[in-house]
């Protein structure tokens, strides 16, 4: 087995995971520490180091609320442990190969975590690799700095780094991959074949990196888990960076909550005193996110990546059954009228006369999965851009069992997609881990060859997943009793939604 090989910076030394055939290499540094200088700044160069450094821990989380101190279902989930080593030294990477030499040139996975872009860490004990190398892949979770750290701008970071003056947790994720591009053969990966992927805000990520500029042949599919999230009654949202201005006189107000003027005094402050400031300053400030600075991020990823202005590659997205309903609020039938008159203009009527659209008193009015629909209507309008890409969508809908009743809630596929519900205190059954089985083997296939479909483990092939188009409108529903490909019903309702997104 690959126990130990030579990066660009020297040589580490991974550990057998549970099954002895791969070998995990975790807590790799691909960057210089984001500390002192190097806070708010892009990620610089890792130093070389001698001999063989040992690499079969996790490394420090990046610096964030202290996990596994709440009650939420997430606590309960997979944020367990409150006592994880976290840090403003960060940047590292974990891989999982199956290899036994280097120079194999297995297909690779590059995993971006979620959690708001202000929460979250590879550790999490969904995200073993383990399961998806086992199927002849090389599977990398990339560390990035969050919140504040990740995510400030302020006038002196654009004057004095104009080059790269915000996003850096964004430009972590970047050079997470271009480490990987310059890296993975020493690991038996193939540089020339790369699927990037994330949930939620990871997905989000995903689709940054697609739009941004910078990186153009750096990867080869995506793969996007709940995380295109367009709300089909408003414009922005989730999704649409800050502008630099708007950006800057907010890092510029939290700077001086500091009690300094400046970038430079604000660095010498320690990482637990800013992280407590911004608890303070988000408590009735927005959150930090990304920000369009013209040089990463060059508009809205969303709208970027519908009009082709990206890495176009194929992708595969979709959405738990549950998770963000998109509704349109209104205590009487009269107010909600004239809300839609609003949102839909002369179309206000037709789309009334929908049977999705009645109003619902008490309840939430012309509900529906914005994820779901955004998704659709982008992989519908490019394939009538004459796009070549396929794209497949999925909707996960089982039943989800506990005591809570929690039903298929943002996240909980992540148990399914990394074929990890062993480690869940759930008590899952056979039919759960048969529809795991399914889910990774379909992810699997795709990261292979952008093409989901394929055998299961048995030899017989998966039932067949073809892509969403106006022509072949499938949707993929991950349920209690396995995969069930189904053609969407003709909704009236459905594509005046969609027609809104796409305005």
């Amino acid at each position: 087995m690959l126990r130990m090989t030579r990066t660009e910076n020297g040589i580490v030394r991974g550990i057998e995971a549970a099954d002895p055939r791969i070998t995990a290499f975790k807590g790799i540094p691909f960057a210089a520490p984001p500390v002192g200088e190097n806070r708010w700044r892009a990620p610089q160069p890792a130093e070389n180091w001698d001999g063989v450094r040992d690499c079969c821990r996790f490394a420090p989380i990046s610096v964030q609320d202290t996990p596994g101190v709440g009650t939420d279902i997430y606590c309960r989930e997979w944020h367990v442990d409150p006592d994880i080593a976290m840090d403003e030294d960060c940047l590292y990477l974990n891989v999982w190969t199956p290899a036994k030499s280097a120079d194999e040139k297995l297909p690779v996975y590059v995993w971006f975590f979620g959690g708001g872009l202000q929460w979250g860490y590879p550790a999490e004990m969904e995200f073993d690799g383990e399961r998806i190398a086992r199927r002849g892949i090389v599977v990398v979770s990339v560390n990035y700095r969050l919140n504040v750290f990740g995510f400030l701008a302020h006038p002196d970071l654009t004057k004095n780094q104009p080059d790269a003056p915000a996003n850096f947790g964004s430009l972590d994720q970047q050079a997470g991959l271009k480490w990987v591009k310059r890296n993975i053969a020493a690991f038996g990966g193939d540089p020339d074949c790369i699927t990037i992927s994330g949930q939620s805000a990871g997905g989000g990520s995903v689709l940054s990196q697609m739009a941004s500029p910078q990186n153009r042949g750096l990867f080869n599919r995506a793969v996007v888990m709940s995380g295109i999230i367009k709300n089909p009654y408003m414009r922005g949202g989730i999704g649409t960076p800050n502008t630099l201005e708007n950006a800057e006189k907010e890092g510029a107000e939290f700077i001086r909550t500091l009690g300094v003027d400046s970038i430079a005094e604000a660095r010498k402050i320690d990482a637990k005193t800013v992280l407590k400031k911004y608890n303070e300053y988000v408590a009735d400030h927005h959150r930090m996110f990304s920000v369009e600075d013209g040089i990463f991020c060059t508009g809205e990823p969303y709208t970027q990546i519908l009009r082709g202005d990206c890495n176009d590659v194929p992708m595969m997205a979709g959405n738990t059954g549950d998770e963000f309903p998109s509704f349109i609020p209104a205590e009487t039938e009269a107010e909600y009228a004239e809300k839609v008159r609003e949102i839909f203009g002369s179309d206000a009527e037709r789309f009334l006369g929908t049977p999705e659209a009645r109003f619902a008193e008490g309840g939430m009015s012309a509900k529906t999965s914005g994820i779901e629909q955004s998704v659709k209507a982008l992989f519908a309008a490019k394939k009538r851009s004459g796009c070549p890409n396929k794209n497949y969508y999925y909707r996960f809908e089982p039943d989800i069992p506990g005591w809570d009743n929690p039903g298929t809630f943002h996240s909980v596929d992540l148990w399914f997609f990394f074929e990890t519900l062993a480690k869940c205190w759930r008590p899952f059954v056979g039919r759960h881990y048969d529809l795991a089985r399914q889910m990774t083997n379909y992810l699997c296939n795709f990261i292979k060859t952008g093409d989901p479909n394929g055998d299961d483990a048995d030899g017989s092939a998966l039932p067949e997943w073809k892509p969403f188009c106006d022509e072949t409108p499938v949707e993929m529903r991950f349920t209690g009793n396995g995969a069930l490909p189904e053609e969407e019903k003709k909704s009236e309702f459905a594509q005046m939604l969609r027609k809104k997104i796409l305005e």
